[in-house]
C-alpha cells in the first residue's frame, strides 16, 4: 500500500446512504472540491460489530466540532446500503448506530477499498467475518482541493481517537493560514514556528 499523502484522493464514485435510508452516489474527492470543505473519511471493518459503533458514535458526537472547522465527515465500509440502513435503525443500547447523521459509503463491490489498498484478507474473527475481505480502520483527511494531508491505518482491535483528527485539521488549517509549521504536540493556541534553522532554534529555546 503506497501513501496518498500529498496526492489527490482517488476520483471514484461509490454508493452511499444517508440517515433517512436514501441511497445516492458519492465521490469523496468531489465532496471536498465542490463544497470547498475539508473531509474526514474513516473506514471501519463491518456493520454490527464491536469497536466500530463506538467510533461511529464518537464521530457523530464531534460533528459540531468538525462543522466549525468547515469539515465533512464520511464513514465507509464494504457493507451494502441495506445493511447500513438496518444498523442505523438499531438502537444505541442494542449495539446500533441510531442517531448517526453523516453519510455512510456502501462500497459493497470493494472498488474504492481495493484502490486504497486497505482490505485485509485474513480475518481476525472467522466466526463473525468468514468469507469477507474487510477494510482496516483507515482514516483520510483531505483539504479543500481534495489533497490528502493525513492518512492512518489501525488494526481491527484498536479504536481511533477522534480528537486527534480535530487536532490535525486545526494544525493543517494553521499552516494554510499562517504559513508556519506545527511542532510536536501542537494544539490550537500554542506556538508554531517558521520552517527555518532560525525558526526551530527560536522555538526550542522557548520550550
Amino acid at each position: 500500500m503506497s501513501t496518498l499523502v500529498g496526492k489527490k484522493f482517488p476520483d471514484i464514485t461509490v454508493k452511499a446512504i444517508d440517515e433517512m435510508g436514501d441511497a445516492f452516489q458519492l465521490n469523496v474527492l468531489k465532496q471536498a472540491v465542490d463544497n470547498n470543505k475539508k473531509v474526514v473519511l474513516f473506514w471501519y471493518p463491518k456493520d454490527f460489530t464491536f469497536v466500530c459503533p463506538t467510533e461511529i458514535h464518537a464521530f457523530q458526537e464531534a460533528a459540531a466540532e468538525f462543522e466549525k472547522r468547515n469539515t465533512i465527515v464520511i464513514g465507509a465500509s464494504c457493507d451494502t446500503a441495506e445493511v447500513h440502513f438496518a444498523w442505523l435503525n438499531t438502537a444505541k443500547d442494542n449495539g446500533g448506530i441510531e442517531g448517526v447523521r453523516f453519510p455512510l459509503i456502501a462500497d459493497s463491490t470493494r472498488l474504492l477499498a481495493q484502490e486504497l489498498g486497505i482490505l485485509d484478507y485474513d480475518m481476525f474473527d472467522e466466526d463473525n467475518m468468514a468469507g469477507d475481505n474487510v477494510p482496516y480502520r483507515a482514516t483520510y483527511l483531505l483539504d479543500e482541493t481534495g489533497m490528502v494531508f493525513h492518512e492512518s491505518v489501525n488494526h481491527f482491535p484498536v479504536g481511533r481517537n477522534v480528537h486527534e483528527y480535530i487536532r490535525l485539521i486545526d494544525a493543517f488549517a494553521h499552516v494554510q493560514k499562517h504559513g508556519e509549521v506545527c511542532p510536536a504536540n501542537w494544539e490550537e493556541g500554542k506556538d508554531a514556528m517558521n520552517a527555518t534553522r532560525t525558526g526551530v532554534a527560536d522555538y526550542l529555546s522557548k520550550h
